[in-house]
């Protein structure tokens, strides 16, 4: 996996102005980033873990100017250092001095702007900014850009232009003069408008037009909460199976915001809007259907993408352990539905799989969801872990989740192995057992395999088995059904009549008439073996018929 570091002057016009200020740069605009984390007082003082030392871009968390300026003037003897630190006390003397002694990029972060928003921000730049290597998964084209849709729909409306999700969240957004209202202001911070004016909206029915329409909807200023006069447009992913009558689904995917400025909102804003909506609706969908750099690398680390994997590469990529123990997780759902199309699911597994050990990395391919954990052996307090996340994840896939645990293997090396294991458990049980490892299911998984085996080999299907099921549809009787219960409860007469709701010696005469149309004698232990499997490999073709290509799950 090629990546392309980002030039940190791309970084920096993603998060605006009213997030951002670039104090220093050693080489102009010559810095380049391809990761960021953030960054403790305790990683200054002890040796830092790979993600943190590795990582080109720092947001400096809760550290002060005396701490960051003590740390920048003895970078030189720590051995590795990032390429730039973003941090709250950038104005502090010292630390610019200190900083550029360090020939280290500072930024300087506006006091109020949350870490989280601005973390987000800044992964979503690097996670989407891929080499031509890998154009065949990612591709994007100049009209990617929603900070550069935001700058258009403001020269054209006369505005000042926020794009957000549908949880109120800015995605992007024009430069700000002046004119900007508390409300932008606190919005573009990722902190909450004034409440008042929130209830307001909710009283004007701003959000229900919203949700129910996909109208421009006017919402008028507020004088004493200084809130300015704007127009708001909903976003919704376009979708040729389902529309309604303007052309869009019902799947709300945010909104467009104008608040007016110096001059008023130009007289076409509202084409304008509804223009831009439907601009955005398809790059916020191609940005979230596009899997990251991270999730590609990690899907080719787990060997789901084919072709040679160079290990220590992607290792180092990713910032985890070459050597050492690891283990994988691999989620499906109950109904068999494709787990990768709930973002939401995805988030949520990784969240927990980050409080649970700090370098795990989780990745959505096909039908399943797969978590590798490096440096884990135990599978003890892994298999507990699961159980546990499955249960309160259960709510947010509608049919439920289940998981297979894998054995642990010796190196990263053999992770693809550890994903083809919990790929067979998967593929070999059913959401009865919510989680397992191939331990404790070989023997359903065992079976279905050789069933498969047989169902895919035509030299190793029975013609018998044929003859009973013509013999079935010509005269209307179950002798299918009969002969399998039969041998289910291992030639016991009583107990299986007894399942099918008839008399003992109707079954008795079933029994016959199956050896004399198969031409078997079933008292023997060979016919009656082979002839189980027959049937349970005909059954299961029958009705999986993708079980019958183990790699079915990966195509999907």
């Amino acid at each position: 996996m090629a990546i392309r570091e980002v030039r940190l002057d791309a970084v920096l016009r993603a998060l605006g102005g009213a997030f951002v200020e670039l104090v220093f740069a050693p080489s102009g605009d010559d810095v380049f980033v391809d990761s960021v984390v953030f960054a403790e007082v305790g990683d200054l003082t002890r040796p830092g873990t790979a993600d943190v030392e590795s990582s080109e871009l720092w947001l400096a968390v809760g550290i002060g100017a005396a701490e960051l300026a003590a740390w920048l003037n003895r970078v030189d003897q720590k051995g590795s250092a990032p390429r730039a630190v973003m941090s709250k006390e950038a104005s502090d003397t010292s630390v610019r001095a200190a900083a550029q002694r360090a020939g280290i990029a500072l930024i300087a972060v506006h006091p109020d702007a949350r870490w989280d928003r601005l973390f987000t921000t800044i992964r979503g730049v690097l996670d989407h900014s891929v080499s031509r290597q890998d154009s065949e998964d990612v591709v994007f084209g100049s009209d990617t850009d929603l900070f550069e849709l935001a700058q258009n729909v403001a020269s054209l409306t006369q505005g000042m232009v926020s794009i957000e999700d549908e949880r109120s969240h800015v995605m992007a957004y024009s430069a700000s003069g002046d004119a900007a209202d508390e409300l932008r202001r606190q919005s573009i911070l990722g902190r909450e408008g004034p409440r008042e004016y929130l209830r307001k909206l909710q009283e004007w029915g701003v959000f229900e037009s919203l949700r129910r329409s996909d109208d421009v909807v006017e919402v008028p200023a507020h004088e004493d909460l200084a809130i300015r006069r704007r127009l708001v447009v909903p976003i919704r992913r376009i979708s040729e199976n389902v529309k309604g009558e303007s052309g869009f689904s019902s799947d709300l995917l945010g909104t467009i915001w104008v608040q007016e400025g110096p001059l008023p909102i130009a007289g076409d804003a509202d084409r304008v809007l509804r223009g831009a909506a439907a601009i955005a609706a398809r790059l916020i969908s191609r940005i979230r259907d596009a899997p990251s750099n991270e999730a590609i690398q990690v899907q080719r680390l787990l060997g789901v993408r084919g072709g040679g994997v160079d290990v220590p590469s992607l290792a180092a990529s990713l910032s985890i352990p070459m050597s050492g123990p690891a283990m994988v997780i691999g989620v499906a759902s109950v109904g068999g539905s494709v787990l990768s199309a709930s973002g939401e699911l995805v988030s949520s597994l990784r969240l927990h799989a980050s409080a649970f050990h700090r370098e795990s990395l989780v990745s959505a391919f096909g039908a399943r969801i797969y978590v590798l954990f490096p440096r884990t052996q135990s599978v003890k307090s892994t298999v507990s872990w699961t159980r546990e996340v499955v249960a309160r994840l259960d709510k947010v896939s509608p049919s439920g989740l289940r998981a297979a645990v894998s054995s642990p293997v010796s190196t990263l090396t053999e992770v693809a192995r550890a994903r083809a294991e919990v790929d067979r458990v998967l593929d070999g049980t059913s959401g009865d057992v919510r989680v397992t490892t191939l331990a404790d299911s070989r023997t359903p998984v065992l079976l279905g395999e050789i069933m498969d085996a047989i169902a895919a080999d035509e030299q190793l299907h029975d013609p018998r088995i044929d003859a009973l099921d013509v013999y079935d549809r010509r005269n209307g009787s179950n002798m299918r059904e009969s002969v399998s219960v039969y041998l289910a409860h291992s030639g016991d007469v009583r107990r299986a009549s007894e399942q099918l709701r008839i008399h003992p010696n109707t079954l008795r005469y079933r029994i016959k008439r199956v050896e004399e149309i198969t031409d078997t004698d079933l008292s023997e232990p060979s016919t009656r073996l082979l002839m189980e499997i027959q049937l349970a490999a005909s059954a299961r073709a029958v009705s999986s018929p993708n079980l019958s290509d183990p790699s079915s799950t990966l195509r999907e």
